[in-house]
């Protein structure tokens, strides 16, 4: 989580000078060059997650040779997946910009800075597949090193490639120069943990598991990519550009909340993957329901302080415009984004269970409704309206990944005395209610604030954490304390 900060704590920094450098309409076309991928984000045939899985239990077996020929045959057959439809997007790009209300002047450069971006789209696919023996031996630090690593000189890189008049496709060059280092550094690394993976050789007896797997994940991810930025592309469509700008960044800073939870999933799918079978469910359990218990414990002050900085945040680091047009939609995303950072913990057991097919059930049978919903929204109110059409999805399947968890996999979030967490948020949202009524940040809202926040930590300190976190804790803050009296 620490080498996830470090980037976006640059980015912080870095997106204010894009966005002034380019103007909204060329971000917004930035923006837009970049998604155009993602919606073909199925056509590694679930490889990076089937990588994960089965490979993980190779390593748990002490099977290095079958890891190392699972990884590569994940490689393959994402490769022979993926390269048709980087190609088709080569070759078709005045077609697909064509789409979009892009703006005629932005036309030319827009087709360039597609076709760079399908390096990006594949190079991607091979990172999330040769990272699986960093991932199987819960090395985080090796695998956040080098992809946090590289994407932070490539942070650094963008605003300064943009500014010697590079433009979009200078920014889009950059974000394709990280992905191969990246792949690069990957490559190293993970021969380094398994030598076997210097070879040829695939797995044939586990193309067909492996397959079957991923077919589900690819009918899923079809429909996930319409699901997942839809409301950007109707944006886009009904609006311009600029509207699509206002509401990324919106979301950006809004799915700042799922950093942790999207860290830990990396290291939960090989654990919880590791915990099949009847004689690991009290384990897999166990490790399931902390992971949710914690997550609300530090979610719940995360959303109220996210709330209470944002229209000053995107004021005065993006400009009044953003202050303006932004702070709606992100209010609204909020909302859909706790709920968004708890599913990922029954999000990941089911597919460690290997039922990758419940959520192309899921997402198929919600694609329909929601594409006339988020189009009615969206349409009739712009960044606000798909805010609201994107948390109603997103609630709704949050509910039903947690009812599906406990029904596929026999677990459920298990907690002894949950009625301090009731207490809990009612005393954290105190302080919101105070910012709706004093209309801006004053010495109010910070004093509620920091009562509230006090009262929240006595409570989740007494009631949240059992006696061996609490040991934990001090530990970490006896250390803590001892490193720092050194220093000094």
């Amino acid at each position: 989580m620490i080498g996830l900060m470090v980037p976006i704590v640059f980015s912080l920094f870095a997106t204010p000078i894009v966005t002034r450098l380019l103007g909204a309409e060329s971000y917004g076309l930035l923006v837009l060059i970049l998604l155009i991928p993602s919606y073909f984000s199925f056509a590694d045939f679930g490889m990076n997650h089937a990588s994960t899985k089965f490979g993980s239990a190779a390593f748990a077996d002490s099977s290095p040779e079958k890891e190392a020929r699972i990884v590569r045959t994940a490689a393959m057959v994402a490769l022979i997946s993926s390269l048709p439809l980087a190609a088709a997007m080569v070759i078709f790009s005045p077609q697909i910009v064509g789409l979009f209300n892009v703006p005629p002047d932005l036309y030319a450069e827009a087709v360039i800075a597609l076709r760079i971006a399908a390096v990006v789209f594949v190079a991607n696919f091979l990172n999330n597949i040769f990272n699986t023996p960093e991932l199987s031996r819960l090395r985080m630090d090796l695998n956040i090193s080098i992809t946090s690593g590289v994407r932070l000189a490539g942070i650094i890189a963008t605003p300064l490639v943009i500014y010697l008049g590079f433009g979009v496709i200078g920014a889009v060059a950059v974000a394709a120069f990280v992905s191969i280092i990246t792949l690069l550094c990957h490559l190293t690394v993970s021969s380094r943990l398994l030598p076997e993976l210097a070879g040829l050789s695939i797995d044939r007896e586990m193309i067909r598991p492996m397959l079957r797997f991923g077919w589900s994940l690819v009918i899923a991810g079809i429909a996930a990519v319409l699901l997942v930025n839809l409301e950007k592309f109707v944006l886009t469509k009904a609006t311009s550009v600029e509207t699509l700008a206002y509401y990324s960044i919106a979301a950006t800073f809004a799915a700042m909340l799922t950093l942790f939870s999207a860290s830990i999933v990396q290291s939960l799918m090989p654990a919880f993957s590791q915990l099949q079978g009847d004689e690991n469910r009290p384990a897999l359990n166990s490790l399931y329901s902390r992971g949710v218990r914690l997550t609300l414990v530090w979610l719940v002050p995360a959303v109220v302080f996210m709330v209470l900085v944002g229209r000053p945040f995107f004021t005065y680091w993006f400009g009044p415009d953003f202050g303006r047009e932004s702070t709606g939609p992100f209010y609204i995303t909020i909302v859909g984004f706790f709920f968004n950072v708890l599913s990922y913990f029954p999000y990941t057991v089911i597919m460690a269970s290997g039922r990758s097919d419940i959520f192309a059930r899921i997402y198929w049978a919600e694609l329909v409704p929601y594409i006339f919903l988020v189009w009615w929204l969206a349409s009739g109110y712009g960044a606000n309206g798909a805010a609201v059409a994107w948390s109603i999805r997103i609630i709704f399947d949050a509910v039903l990944l947690f009812v599906l968890a406990r029904r596929i996999s026999r677990i459920s979030y298990q907690q002894s005395s949950s009625g301090y967490l009731v207490i809990a948020v009612f005393v954290m949202l105190l302080p919101i209610g105070v910012l709706a009524w004093a209309g801006s940040i004053g010495p109010a809202v910070l004093i509620s604030a920091f009562i509230c926040g006090l009262i929240y930590c006595i409570a989740v300190w007494r009631k949240a954490l059992d006696p061996r976190e609490i040991d934990w804790l001090k530990q970490r803050l006896t250390t803590l304390a001892r490193t720092f009296g050194r220093v000094e």
